[in-house]
């Protein structure tokens, strides 16, 4: 089957200017006149010649693309991830045929919806009733398919009293929520959105999260989507596409292009974390962090059904009291759990003897869903309330379901089963009819 948006060695590159540092101490009015005459004489020639007319004495060629490749099939939710500025906006405008690129080629098959910032394709006088149709029409849809579909949008948007009011008077939300209610309704082969869809509510996002879930799932249709929001991006997409500096390695398993934007691309798997300079004027420090199996194999890789270890090495230097406690956190920045090592006083009433110390503690099999998690650890005192030493993010650790065949295949998980952190093996209790136990 082929790719409904093909994508080869695209690139799109804009001129941007600067005004040269002057160095000299004294800038006499010749030197003015002649800067000026310059200055008018290149944009004279950039007029002529077809190009960008710009302001400044030295121009440069700025890349927001370059040799972008991928391709999406029809039907599948891609994510776009990047920091501000890596080009995933110059990206969308080039794939909603916006901009044209600068090298390359985009092939695309079928129609586009954008949603690409607030009050995309709508005029301003119109009413929100004549935007419908207009967008419709833009869209290449007939008369009577809009209109099968006009309650349907009003409705989802939410803004029935406002219909035949024009847009120029609407909040940003709702332009929002009508805007996305047309690109959702109107029936394109391909829907793309920008984080636009944070300017809405939280009920009107998940509300918008369920329709492009509908549109991909039971529709067939084609899904681009933006988000700073990792939870939304990872509930919403298997795929995703990561961009840095306007260049990407192509589509990767949503989990994958998560932990690079968090992270960074130096995201490696390694089972044990040396403290790179311990300090030396704390009364305890962190000195090695390891991860194990069952069997006391290093590893970073661990079934969900299966026990694994923790273990942390530190000093105590001065006989302080210390209670060791690590945190897990999902690539999203979600707190999956926090645990205090107990045994070595909890009150801090208790001194500590001087020399070094291993903490292990067991994970147990059958209680954190499937998914990349990053460890942190820390070394603290309860009472006072004091932290001597903290390693941050430090191991990355990937729990996968032996249940999922993609999983066994990869050799790891490619997403939760569910949306939720933990996946205990509770004991459960069924009682049938006439109270008899099944």
């Amino acid at each position: 089957m082929q790719p409904v948006i093909k994508v080869e060695n695209l690139g799109k590159s804009y001129l941007i200017s600067h005004r040269s540092a002057r160095t000299e101490r004294y800038v006499a009015l010749r030197d003015v006149i002649a800067q000026g005459v310059k200055d008018v004489v290149r944009k004279t020639q950039d007029a002529f010649r077809g190009r960008q007319v710009l302001q400044g004495d030295e121009v440069e060629e700025f890349w927001a693309l370059r040799n972008v490749g991928f391709e999406v099939a029809q039907g599948e939710v891609v994510g776009i991830i990047g920091r501000n500025g890596a080009g995933k906006s110059t990206l969308l405008k080039v794939l909603s045929r916006i901009t044209e690129p600068s090298e390359g080629r985009v092939t695309i098959r079928g129609r586009v919806a954008s949603l690409l910032e607030v009050g995309t394709g709508f005029h301003p006088e119109l009413t929100g009733r004549e935007n419908i149709f207009l967008n419709g029409a833009i869209l290449g849809m007939k008369r009577r398919e809009i209109r099968a579909k006009f309650d349907e949008i009003v409705q989802f948007a939410e803004i029935e009293k406002f219909i035949d009011t024009p847009v120029k008077r609407y909040s940003s939300g709702m332009y929002v929520r009508l805007a996305f209610a047309v690109a959702a309704h109107l029936e394109p082969e391909i829907l793309v959105v920008d984080e636009v869809l944070a300017v809405g509510d939280a009920t009107f996002q998940r509300k918008c999260i369920g329709k492009m879930q509908e549109v991909s799932g039971q529709m067939g249709r084609t899904v681009l989507f933006v988000s700073h929001q990792m939870t939304s991006l990872q509930a919403l997409c298997d795929k995703a596409i990561f961009l840095n500096a306007g260049k990407t390695s192509g589509i990767e398993s949503v989990q994958s292009a998560v932990a690079k934007y968090l992270h960074g691309n130096d995201a490696t798997e390694i089972s044990e974390y040396l403290i790179p300079n311990p300090s030396t004027d704390s009364d305890a420090v962190l000195e090695r962090i390891s991860l194990a199996d069952e069997y006391g194999r290093p590893n970073v890789r661990f079934q969900i059904s299966k026990p694994w270890y923790i273990e942390i090495f530190w000093k105590n230097i001065t006989g302080v009291p210390v209670n060791p406690n690590i945190q897990l956190k999902t690539n999203t920045g979600i707190v999956a759990l926090v645990a205090i090592d107990t045994t070595l006083d909890w009150d801090g009433s208790k001194k500590k003897a001087v020399g070094r110390y291993k903490s292990k503690v067991c994970m147990p099999a059958h209680f954190l869903n499937a998914n990349d998690y990053w460890l942190s650890v820390s070394l603290d005192c309860a009472s006072p309330a004091r932290a001597y030493d903290t390693a941050f993010d430090a191991l990355r650790i990937t729990l996968w379901d032996p249940m999922d065949e993609s999983s066994i295949a990869r050799g790891h998980f490619t997403k939760p089963r569910e949306d939720a952190v933990t996946w205990p093996a509770l004991e459960w209790k069924c009682t049938g009819p006439n109270g008899t136990i099944v």
